[in-house]
């Protein structure tokens, strides 16, 4: 089984879910996204893999989000992808993909619909 996380490990909920994942049994490929930022072909494939859409990958807390003006519901999947690729902090996390989709596993009971 292949499992793919999306990982920031200064983020509690991350290394939960991370944790989680290794006690199922399941050693999963770890993307440090902030040093090894996904391709824009990566998100959008993240996006609609995970339903959330470009706009459903961004973290406001915490981030460049509100300085960025990325509230604007103007902004195109272009632009919202420009912004991600220029700051990856701004990925929301963790998503992590499975077997069975990919998800933004936040509660860490979403997971069980990924594995």
């Amino acid at each position: 089984m292949t499992v793919t996380i999306y990982h920031n490990p200064r983020c509690s909920t991350s290394c939960k879910v991370l944790a989680e994942i290794r006690e199922c049994g399941i050693e999963p490929a770890i993307v440090a996204y902030l040093t090894d930022p996904p391709t824009r072909a990566q998100l959008r494939m993240l996006a609609q893999d995970s339903g959330l859409g470009v706009r459903g990958l961004l973290r406001q807390k915490n981030t460049p989000y509100d300085a960025l003006g990325l509230g604007d519901e103007g902004l195109d999947d272009e632009a919202l992808l420009d912004a991600l690729e220029a700051h990856p902090i701004l990925l929301n996390r963790p998503i992590v993909s499975g077997p069975k989709g990919t998800r933004l596993v936040r509660p860490i009971s979403v997971l069980d619909e990924v594995l």
